[in-house]
């Protein structure tokens, strides 16, 4: 089995765009890395990739292999196309938090749907029980491999050897760079990316609020793919120079502020990466080069950030109140 040519080589190499419009009144720069350009939408294409590439090269993963994973939606797609183009079953474990969208993306791509109902109940947590549904199929289904993002050290190294190699390489300095976290793949990749090659930027965690890494207290958070509810086997405290906590609210500010100044439809956590640059500028030195690595495309997101009802309903929040309020920015 082999993972190259076709989709796979379009991996990778996102746009880096500069945010003109949503920071012009500022006196340092910031590039959007624009994850969502990648075929499977998201950042998690590249360690879907790596880690399945590896995995071949070790003898770990053969043709009946059953990969399974437990993911909040994006991983999940790219694991599914991916599988899909190795001809591979693919399991995915999901909860309620996960969109509709996420899901019939998964199974447009054959992929299939295990979703977990109850959380966990010491925790109250999804992602426990997510992990415990992921280990009762490795004991039931044949041929069953586990790719474990939260603690497969090829997820970090995926983005030390691409993400921050690209930034790098188009910018050379960069002075901050803003990165939402979860399993913690990219924030550790690309910290140890810097760490080798001993450049001086400052790596900054956006976190949910309700997030448990980084000394955060564990909250109710309605929006997936930022934050978790236990701290994952790739967490290093150090990875993060800053960390700067954001609202459900937040991410959905960040979300229409990216729409209504630069025409990018982003995903729940990229607008909370995008509100965290809002809450640093104050302490951020002028003519800092800034890089936000934006995770996914908005389109998963129609029916929640993007949906005035849902977000009346969900996070109490009058939409006109939020479209007033920028429009007097």
């Amino acid at each position: 089995m082999k993972l190259e040519g076709g989709l796979t080589d379009t991996i990778g190499r996102t746009p880096l765009v500069k945010l003109e419009r949503l920071f012009a009144a500022s006196p340092f720069s910031v590039y959007a890395k624009l994850e969502g350009m990648n075929p499977g939408g998201s950042a998690k294409d590249r360690p879907a990739l790596y880690m399945l590439k590896e995995a071949i090269r070790r003898g770990e993963l053969t043709r009946d292999s059953v990969v399974i994973e437990s993911s909040s939606g994006n991983l999940a797609i790219s694991l599914a196309q991916l599988c899909c183009r190795l001809g591979l079953r693919f399991i995915c474990v999901v909860d309620p938090r996960t969109t509709e969208q996420h899901k019939r993306i998964i199974r447009s791509l054959r992929g299939e749907i295990d979703l977990v109902t109850e959380p966990d109940p010491q925790t109250g947590e999804f992602l426990p029980a997510r992990i415990r549904r992921v280990q009762e199929l490795l004991s039931t289904v044949p041929h069953a491999y586990w790719t474990n993002q939260y603690g497969n050290p090829d997820n970090y190294r995926a983005h030390m050897e691409t993400t921050m190699a690209e930034i790098a390489e188009r910018l050379g300095r960069v002075d901050y760079l803003f990165c939402g976290v979860s399993s913690c793949g990219t924030i550790r990749g690309c910290k140890e990316y810097v760490r080798d090659r001993q450049m001086e930027t400052r790596i900054v965690a956006v976190d949910a609020e309700g997030s448990v890494l980084f000394g955060g207290w564990r909250g109710p958070r309605k929006l997936p793919g930022l934050g978790a509810g236990i701290t994952p086997a790739l967490h290093r405290a150090e990875a993060a120079d800053l960390v700067v906590r954001v609202s459900d609210i937040d991410c959905v500010r960040g979300c229409r502020e990216l729409v209504r100044c630069e025409a990018i439809l982003a995903g729940a956590s990229s607008g909370g990466v995008v509100s965290a640059v809002g809450k640093l500028a104050g302490v951020i030195p002028a003519d800092a080069v800034c890089v936000v690595v934006l995770p996914d495309r908005g389109e998963r997101y129609l029916d929640t950030i993007y949906d005035d009802e849902w977000v009346r309903r969900e996070l109490r929040l009058d939409p006109e109140s939020l479209d007033r309020e920028q429009a007097s920015l």
